[in-house]
């Protein structure tokens, strides 16, 4: 029974190993558990392609939008319509504030889908930007916006922005003089810069009372981003707008952020109803103190504030064997003085101090002082215990007042026409891969878009992934202590192998009561054999008579 409580218990715990190591390589692959997957359109799965092929056998043809549309680019064409900026960022040094970063149409460096080009983003150090204009303009009324583009950092990224901006409409825009102060109704897109990984969603909100636009950010996904600016795969980034003023982001179809315009932006939209009292100014006897020191204490007769916090030990002894006589460091009997040495330069030469051997030995050297310790005496300075404060009156804040610039917009979907898209961008890392632009107002349509571009260059990838084995080692690169376990995991079968198919021994206490018992039944049939022998030995008797 013992022995098989024992198999047992290694069976567990092999079940328990091997679970933990496959957990561990799932949990690499996916985002954090609280990201909300959307399920993807059944329509934008039938890409026309077998997915059994390998990636060299896939045909790659251009992605064509199935419904209405406000802009759309595929890059696998002549790059028409696209305008680079000639004008120069403000507030910059001269040598670096020209647009002049360079752009190429290119395909993929890895898992390249042949035919399948990009917009690649080539310069380092360099300021970029390049825009065109949407086929018509889209106006903020009853549908939804969507806007939804690709990513690949093909060589990660150190330090650099791969956001777009939707140009605001207006009598006078120039894409030739796109700059960062060009009006934009909404930046939204990756952004990355020493270890803060960003996603933006930035809209520019028009004050109904006085014209001027601000800034109004969502608040920062609560997943980890990381993953998405260092794998060097292609990642499809959406952000849906609807006229119910809600929003989400997602990335690769899965929901990463959402809320709502009235709410989840910093600052908010609506300024508050009240503001506190600028001429608001606190008494001067204000009393903010919930406690002060008791007026009626008196310290104790007996209260010595001169006593010394520590003393020394009088019951301390002097160690047997102590070296009085001996310092604790000697000159060096090794050391000779440098022969570069200038005693009128540099003084009389000394030979450096070391420890004195003789003390490696003894409990110490030098003169013995007596080790100190705590004075139990010691009451240090005396100061009045705390009471309750009879006069606090709390903390004083200003009083409230109507706000002069409280308005409020109960609609901010409704924001300033976009007519144009733009990239202005500055980044440490070259070659930023974008492909597939699209903005409409229909999930289907934006989804079946994905479904032949992304979604090609998805399962090249995924065809192009390394085996169960390197992704093993890939993990354990990550965290070193998945060797212990895959050890554990190899020795195991061993293990349980030679404990369940191995003969086991027999001891002394095993095979006694079997002799035993077999010594008993042969004397029993011995008997029975004499009973018959007589019997029979009667009966020839009785025979013979």
């Amino acid at each position: 029974i013992t022995r098989m409580h024992f198999q047992w218990d290694w069976l567990c715990l092999s079940v328990l190993i091997i679970s933990s190591v496959t957990a561990e390589i799932e949990n690499e692959e996916t985002l954090d558990a609280d990201v909300e997957v959307e399920d993807f359109d059944k329509q934008s799965q039938e890409a026309d392609v077998d997915r059994d092929r390998s990636s060299l056998e896939i045909v790659y043809q251009t992605p064509k939008p199935t419904g209405e549309v406000y802009f759309t680019e595929t890059f696998d064409g002549v790059l028409a319509g696209w305008v680079l900026s000639k004008t120069k960022k403000e507030d910059t040094d001269d040598n670096i504030s020209k647009y002049d970063g360079k752009w190429e149409v290119e395909e993929l460096k890895e898992n390249t889908v042949a035919g399948d080009k990009g917009l690649v983003l080539k310069s380092v150090a360099k300021h970029h930007a390049i825009s065109a204009m949407l086929t018509k303009a889209f106006i903020f009324d009853n549908k939804p916006l969507i806007v939804q583009y690709e990513v690949n950092f093909q060589e990660g990224i150190d330090c650099g922005g791969a956001y777009i901006k939707l140009i605001s409409s207006s009598d006078d825009l120039n894409l030739e003089y796109f700059f960062d102060k060009t009006p934009y109704t909404i930046m939204f897109g990756p952004d990355k810069c020493g270890e803060d990984y960003k996603l933006h969603f930035i809209f520019r909100h028009r004050n109904p009372r006085t014209g001027e636009y601000d800034e109004k950010h969502a608040k920062r996904p609560d997943v980890d981003l990381k993953k998405f600016y260092l794998d060097k795969k292609t990642h499809l980034y959406t952000l849906v707008l609807k006229p119910d003023d809600t929003f989400e982001m997602l990335i690769d179809q899965s929901v990463v952020s959402k809320g709502s315009l009235l709410e989840d932006m910093v600052p908010p939209v609506n300024p508050p109803k009240e503001i506190e009292d600028p001429s608001d100014k606190k008494p001067d006897d204000w009393d903010e103190r919930p406690k002060i020191p008791d007026p009626n204490a008196v310290k104790p007769d007996d209260w010595d504030e001169d006593e010394p916090s520590k003393i020394e030990d009088p019951d301390a002894v002097k160690p047997e064997g102590w070296l009085d006589d001996e310092p604790q460091y000697v000159p060096d009997p090794n050391a000779k003085k440098p022969k570069d040495w200038d005693e009128e330069m540099d003084g009389e030469w000394e030979a450096p101090q070391i420890p004195n051997p003789k003390c490696e030995t003894a409990p110490g050297c030098g003169h013995w002082v007596r080790p100190m310790k705590n004075n139990p005496n010691y009451k240090g300075k005396w100061k009045a215990p705390m009471i309750d404060n009879p006069n606090y009156q709390g903390i004083w804040s200003p009083r409230k007042i109507p706000n002069p610039d409280y308005f409020e917009d109960l609609h901010p979907f409704k924001m300033t026409t976009v007519s144009a898209l733009g990239l202005e961008l500055w980044s440490m890392t070259s070659d930023i891969y974008f492909d597939n632009f699209i903005i409409c107002s229909e999930k289907e349509v934006a989804d079946r878009w994905a479904a032949d571009g992304w979604g090609l260059k998805k399962l090249v990838a995924s065809a192009n992934e390394p085996g169960m084995f390197s992704q093993l080692v890939t993990a354990a690169e990550d965290h070193p202590w998945l060797w212990v376990l895959y050890i554990l995991t190899l020795a195991l079968p061993v293990g349980l192998g030679v404990l369940f198919c191995w003969p086991a021994k027999k001891t002394d206490e095993d095979t006694k009561p079997i002799a035993k018992r077999e010594l008993k039944q042969e004397r029993e049939e011995l008997e029975d054999d004499e009973i018959e022998l007589e019997e029979e030995k009667e009966s020839e008797d009785i025979a013979e008579d």
